[in-house]
């Protein structure tokens, strides 16, 4: 069994920036891979940002990509989500996710994970 707790949500302005974090328990994390996904009202949910956490590859949403970037820390087995130049559209709840290692890269459904955490914040103002 895989725990996941997200962290560092909050209420920024425009422009700002954010990191999340998601620190995972419960088994050691070296071939599992690490997503991000968030959800904003009204909306399905959505693909962010995704990890190998054996190699460290990552892929990032073209939503995203430039102003979004994912890493990940072995030694805490904790996955970041450094969030810049942030704009009123990110508003969301964002949420981590794993699942095992193998299948499709990069894997930007939410099926194909088979733990989540309980989403974290974020509000984007004007």
């Amino acid at each position: 069994q895989v725990q996941l707790v997200e962290s560092g949500g909050g209420l920024v302005q425009a422009g700002g920036s954010l990191r999340l974090s998601c620190a995972a328990s419960g088994r050691t994390f070296t071939s599992y891979t690490m997503g991000w996904f968030r959800q904003a009202p009204g909306k399905e949910r959505e693909f962010v940002a995704v990890i190998n956490w054996t190699d460290g590859t990552t892929y990032v949403s073209d939503s995203v990509k430039g102003r979004f970037t994912i890493s990940r820390d072995n030694a805490k087995n904790t996955a970041y989500l450094q969030m810049n130049s942030l704009k009123l559209e990110d508003t969301a709840i964002y949420y981590c996710a794993a699942r095992a290692y193998g299948g499709s890269w990069p894997p930007v459904y939410g099926y194909v994970y088979s733990y989540w955490g309980q989403g974290t914040q974020v509000t984007v103002s004007s």
